[in-house]
């Protein structure tokens, strides 16, 4: 069985900025004073790379004049952000939040508490990154099937991390492909982080064997000179650039595909014009002209979309993400 999450990023690129520079023509807002960026996890991860994408695409546009500020606000992945910014910061014109794949897989098993999809204003896509495979540079494992082939003989010799608990974006990953592979997922050998850089961080030490986690933050660690390698990229396609030789865990023989769109959200409480305001900065910095390199540098695919087009992908995702939890047991009866 293929599990296809999401086949849109680079393809859509075009249609959707198209779609992006023409939402919106309400009332203007001033800019917000003080603007901040909450990352729902530790410094390191995923949402780390994003607020920090906002923070140099909106300076380097000119849309906003302000230094955007990053906050680190970690807990559930995401679930202690989205509670506050849903319960008692909603109206906050200044602040926006980073999601992710994962915040929509929570959202979708009710990992948010009482809070749903439709609590806070969704305003920005603003890239695509791919779940990955990442091992030791010192690790025996060369290949995805080596590893795999590993759990199978013995599931209690190898110890996997990942940001979250099970049922997480990256519990699910493993689990994916524990099940293409024949293997029990329930097997698995699985130790919670609060996010992809405590995991990473728990690699290098050697108190796990494997991190479930994310392009853009892995190959941000190995560029650092972090001591780690990637086995396997969850992409339709092999990525370009520095990425080109690493295999997809397709052509190793698990199909299975993980993009993870990266974007912001803001309280349900802030006005239509200021959420305009940050809808139309988005805008103005995903289509200028150095937006490109700096998805390139973060190790992210193109994925613009704001207003309604967002809303709607974001109800869908967490609609596919409902049936894909209730597959693996995952969802209350």
């Amino acid at each position: 069985m293929t599990y296809t999450i999401l086949r849109r990023a680079a393809l859509a690129a075009g249609t959707a900025l198209a779609s992006v520079l023409a939402f919106g023509s309400g009332p203007a807002a001033a800019e917000p004073a003080k603007p901040e960026c909450i990352a729902p996890a530790q410094p390191g991860g995923g949402f780390d790379i994003t607020c920090k994408l906002a923070q140099a695409a909106l300076k380097d546009s000119g849309a906003l004049e302000s230094m955007l500020r990053v906050s680190y606000m970690p807990g559930g992945i995401g679930a202690v952000a989205y509670n506050t910014i849903a319960g008692q910061r909603r109206g906050e014109p200044g602040t926006i939040v980073a999601f992710s794949a994962g915040s929509l897989l929570n959202l979708a098993q009710g990992k948010f508490g009482a809070h749903t999809a439709a609590d806070v204003r969704w305003v920005a896509s603003v890239g695509t990154d791919y779940g990955a495979v990442v091992v030791g540079a010192d690790s025996p494992w060369t290949s995805l099937k080596d590893m795999m082939a590993a759990i199978k003989a013995d599931p209690a010799k190898v110890v996997l991390g990942a940001g979250g608990t099970i049922g997480s974006q990256d519990w699910t990953k493993a689990a994916l492909t524990a099940r293409a592979a024949g293997i029990d997922h329930r097997t698995m050998r699985f130790v919670a982080f609060e996010g992809g850089g405590d995991c990473a961080t728990a690699l290098q030490g050697g108190h796990v064997q494997v991190c479930m986690n994310d392009v853009g933050d892995s190959q941000a660690a190995i560029d650092g000179g972090a001591p780690l390698k990637l086995l396997a990229i969850y992409s339709a396609d092999r990525l370009t650039g520095k990425l080109a030789e690493v295999p997809t865990a397709r052509e190793q023989g698990y199909d299975i595909e993980w993009p993870i769109v990266r974007g912001f959200y803001v309280g349900p409480d802030v006005s239509d014009a200021d959420y305009q305001w940050w809808s139309d900065a988005f805008a103005k910095s995903m289509a200028a002209p150095g937006y490109a390199k700096l998805l390139e540098e973060r190790n992210l695919l193109p994925l613009p979309m704001t207003g309604d087009e967002l809303r709607s992908f974001v109800d869908s995702r967490v609609a596919t993400y409902k049936e894909l939890a209730s597959s693996f047991g995952l969802m209350a009866q």
